[in-house]
């Protein structure tokens, strides 16, 4: 029998929704197989609760990340200015919720103070409200940038912050009408200490504090528990069920929880006669179900504003099967294994194309047929910091492949393996893989387990 997340109870207490006492989470296991029936077994928190929540994780991120982050940045003060419906990337991880725009102009300015602490301001025609302090509001456009220009002067920032950068798309919100605006306002020198905030953006989105990863294995669990619903004989009727329907069914469920994808979930199958190459794409085509069949999915939502990548594979079984044959139990082995390859090479401070280079060699000293393509998670999907392989480029990645591995962040451990089951004729099989995972600094931890046992529809 399921019994309930070991995280719930520490959650529910972190975020005072329960005065229940705080139930220790379970040791950590190597193989961290977990089995997670149903998104019914997961709490979803209401509108209401769900915003609070946001909101005092958001305040913990001000308070204690990010003037850390700024000082490692080097940077006295950090400008985001935005329009609109033209939103720095950067700027919904920074304000309080409901938030659904910025409101025609709104500037935010971080600035050091001598104690270590950071002033949180707003320069905004409409004031924001805690955790920002309005330094100006109400007044024209023009009234606006002089009051930003006196906030910048008055504070004489040495290292001046901005979001724009050339390889990092998340840290160049800063649009050309508004840096060009800005460097018009500022008087004397002020325009010369202006200085790509790159660095801290980047920081500031890859980097989970420590409330988020009390929540995050929750997050995770709610995207697996739907796809063991949808890969069961509750959603698929062989002979009769689509891949698309299936798909359906995902983004459908999701919804009802109140839980947003980032992308459209994709479904597919393999089955025996329909090839599988041993190299390049090509594995994987989409219609009517089957008994024999193997299933895949790939799905991402985002809750609480992080986000989860999934990939899980599902057997349909034939008449008399009670599990799936012997070859494709190895294979998914296989695929357990060069997870075990890919997250040992994970040490602070190597570059992503270093953690590529060390678990590539890894998988070919033990005859492992895999392609690596992970990528760091947090409140993007596709989120900044080390890239670790492309599905296409499993050589190294300019820039992005090149940033170094930091602490307490985030990664879908995603890639994908192929081995020839004996039983579809030696066939090959491709395992694609993907879970939700924290690095700690020592180890990699999956957020909510790792599928390690077949998905069967009966």
């Amino acid at each position: 029998m399921f019994k309930p997340l070991p995280y719930l109870a520490a959650i529910l207490a972190s975020l005072a929704f329960a005065a229940a006492a705080v139930a220790a989470p379970a040791p950590y296991q190597p193989a961290q197989g977990r089995v997670i029936p149903s998104a019914d077994e997961v709490a979803v928190l209401a509108g209401p609760q769900r915003v609070a929540a946001e909101n005092r994780i958001l305040n913990d991120r001000l308070e204690t990340l990010l003037p850390r982050l700024m000082a490692e940045s080097g940077l006295d003060m950090w400008l985001v200015i935005n329009r609109e419906y033209a939103e720095d990337p950067v700027y919904f991880t920074l304000v309080p919720q409901p938030s659904f725009a910025a409101r025609r102009t709104t500037m935010l300015v971080f600035a050091r103070k001598a104690d270590g602490t950071l002033e949180k301001l707003s320069v905004n025609r409409y004031p924001l409200g805690p955790p920002y302090s309005a330094a100006w509001s109400g007044g024209d456009l023009d009234a606006q940038w002089k009051a930003l220009a006196e906030v910048i002067v008055s504070r004489n920032p040495k290292r001046i912050g901005v979001n724009v950068s050339r390889h990092w798309p998340v840290a160049d919100g800063l649009t050309a009408g508004l840096d060009a605006r800005l460097r018009e306002v500022l008087p004397g020198d002020y325009a010369a200490r202006l200085t790509p905030a790159e660095p801290l953006v980047i920081r500031w989105l890859e980097t989970r504090t420590a409330a988020e990863a009390e929540v995050y294995p929750q997050i995770v669990a709610l995207a697996r528990g739907v796809i063991s619903e949808a890969f069961s004989e509750r959603v698929i009727t062989p002979g009769v069920t689509t891949t698309a329907e299936v798909a359906w069914y995902i983004r459908s469920r999701y919804e009802s929880l109140g839980l947003p994808v980032w992308f459209f979930p994709d479904v597919n199958l393999q089955r025996q006669g329909v090839a599988c190459p041993a190299e390049g794409d090509g594995c994987g085509v989409s219609g009517v179900i089957r008994r024999g069949d193997v299933l895949h999915t790939d799905v991402g939502i985002c809750y609480l504003k992080l986000c989860t990548d999934t990939q899980e594979m599902g057997y349909v079984l034939r008449p008399g099967e009670t599990e799936a044959p012997a070859g494709l139990r190895a294979a998914l082995a296989e695929g357990n294994r060069w997870q075990d390859l890919l997250t040992a090479a994970f040490v602070t401070g190597r570059t992503g194309n270093e953690i590529l280079a060390t678990a590539r060699e890894a998988s070919a000293r033990a005859g492992i047929r895999g392609t690596i393509y992970s990528h760091p998670l947090g409140f993007f999907g596709h989120a900044p910091g080390p890239t670790i392989g492309m599905w296409d480029n499993q050589g190294p990645t300019p820039v992005q492949g090149d940033w170094p591995l930091h602490t307490d962040t985030a990664y879908a451990i995603e890639g994908a393996t192929r081995r020839a089951v004996p039983e579809w004729g030696g066939q090959f099989v491709q395992m694609k893989l993907e879970q939700s995972a924290l690095f700690d600094g020592r180890q990699v931890r999956y957020l909510a387990g790792r599928q390690t046992e077949w998905h069967l529809v009966r």
